[in-house]
């Protein structure tokens, strides 16, 4: 078991390389339920932001782990009204044993971390998805059984889940290609931190030729190309966006073993044609499956079960 009791989970760079390749394999060990973990603790979820994965995910691991699950409804509590985020985060610790907490601000959720002594997990903010971009690695293991050797491309925007992608490969040891139109790219702080813990062994590289980008790799991934709070762009983001589309054609310049991976939910026709997600190299169904396993992992981990 990866040694994690009692820490928090704010971004792909909190975890060493060794400790994702232990989370990865007793995520593969519970899938296959060849691992019995019990835990019987009370997670918190408070989302403001909307959900589907993340939250049934989370609710059914916690479930399956034996323990309970509180849904903290921002609109339905005091923080809705403005109580400040130390002093709610010092209540919860009194209550539940660990939170996950999606929201905008990364810095929200750090604040709620540093007052709160319970974990803390981002399940997501506009900066990082951590979890997720654990889901899709076990996803990768499971096609091609290892990472040496293997590219990432990320296409569209250089968003949240960008952020985690060139994290989280670097920590497996896999080379990531990210394409985005010009001044779409990654954080560059974490493109820098993605670096250093690539060193020589693997490459993170940028550029603003999805073609490039993407010949003989043998990962493709997208993501909406506005996310959650920038809706309003989404019209104008559409004919910058659109050479970035992962379709049929754009496929064929992967290896022919590749698999294409979205973290959902999709804009079929924008992002991804519905001929790609529905093909025969898709593994999105599966990504999102694994959620669930990743998750019950990091929540086993963190709260010390047996």
């Amino acid at each position: 078991m990866a040694a994690l009791s009692g820490r928090d989970l704010l971004s792909l760079a909190d975890l060493s390389p060794k400790e994702v390749q232990e989370l990865l394999e007793m995520a593969t060990q519970l899938k296959l339920q060849k691992l019995k973990l019990r835990c019987n603790k009370v997670l918190g979820l408070l989302f403001s932001k909307a959900s589907t994965r993340t939250r049934v995910s989370f609710s059914v691991a916690m479930y399956q782990l034996g323990g309970q699950v509180i849904d903290l409804n921002p609109n339905v509590t005091q923080v809705s009204r403005g109580e400040p985020i130390q002093d709610t985060a010092r209540v919860l610790e009194r209550y539940l044993d660990i939170l996950a907490i999606r929201t905008f601000a990364q810095q929200e959720l750090e604040t709620f971390a540093h007052y709160a002594k319970i974990p803390v997990i981002n399940a997501l903010t506009d900066l990082e998805h951590p979890c997720q971009v654990l889901a899709d690695l076990l996803t990768i293991k499971e096609y091609f059984n290892t990472f040496t050797g293997l590219t990432l491309t990320y296409l569209g925007d250089g968003n949240n889940v960008a952020n985690s992608l060139v994290l989280g490969c670097a920590l497996a040891g896999m080379n990531v290609r990210v394409a985005t139109p010009s001044g779409y790219e990654p954080n560059a702080a974490i493109i820098e931190a993605a670096r250093s813990i690539a060193g020589n062994k693997t490459e993170v590289i940028l550029t603003h030729d999805p073609e490039v980008a993407t010949k003989g790799v043998n990962v493709l991934y997208t993501d909406v190309w506005a996310s959650m709070g920038q809706e309003s762009e989404a019209d104008d983001r559409t004919p910058i966006f659109q050479t970035y589309q992962i379709n049929e054609e754009l496929l064929n310049l992967a290896d022919p073993e590749a698999i294409v991976l979205h973290c959902l939910p999709a804009h079929r026709g924008e992002e991804i044609t519905d001929a790609v997600i529905e093909g025969s190299q898709s593994r999105v169904w599966d990504q999102a499956e694994n959620r669930m396993h990743v998750q019950k992992a990091l929540l086993a981990s963190l709260l010390g079960a047996d």
